[in-house]
């Protein structure tokens, strides 16, 4: 067995910087922990009418609501369990159209909450919408999930 000095291994800096930034994503808005990365691939605009499922877990609104969308304003919200249904007769305005619940994504990212972010369909249409002004508060998170879509029902 033959000992022997090791030299060192240099790499070349250009190398090196190189790697690092793809590591990192040097340079990109996704590095410097922007939601732009969720935006959606395609563009979607709400339609006038149409229907929807909400899931809503938030301190004001929690539950399943069927929605019902006419010229932009929700006409119908039918809770779907006993919370839900008392909630549609105590707070009947508070259950958004989908174009309320963007709405509220642009303002929390306006304001800089510390999660802001939404997962879209194929079509550009939100799904996911989570939600946290300050992470270090417990009363101010919010996810809703938009489910059974049905543009334009009849």
């Amino acid at each position: 067995m033959a000992t022997g000095r090791s030299r060192p291994r240099y790499v070349p800096t250009v190398v090196l910087v190189g790697v690092l930034c793809a590591a990192t994503a040097c340079g990109s808005s996704a590095a410097s922990g922007s939601v732009e990365a969720n935006e959606p691939k395609t563009t979607w605009e709400e339609p006038a009418s149409y229907a929807y499922t909400l899931t809503s877990t938030t301190q004001v609104l929690a539950g399943t609501f069927r929605v019902k969308v006419r010229d932009g304003r929700v006409t119908e919200a039918v809770g779907v369990d006993a919370d839900s249904r008392r909630q549609v007769r105590e707070l009947p305005g508070e259950v958004p159209t989908i174009g309320g619940l963007l709405r509220r994504l642009e303002k929390a990212r306006s304001e800089d909450a510390d999660t802001a972010e939404a997962d879209y369909a194929a079509d550009g249409r939100p799904v996911r919408i989570p939600l946290d002004w300050d992470k270090n508060a417990i009363d101010d998170e919010a996810l809703y999930v938009i489910s059974s879509y049905e543009p334009n029902p009849g």
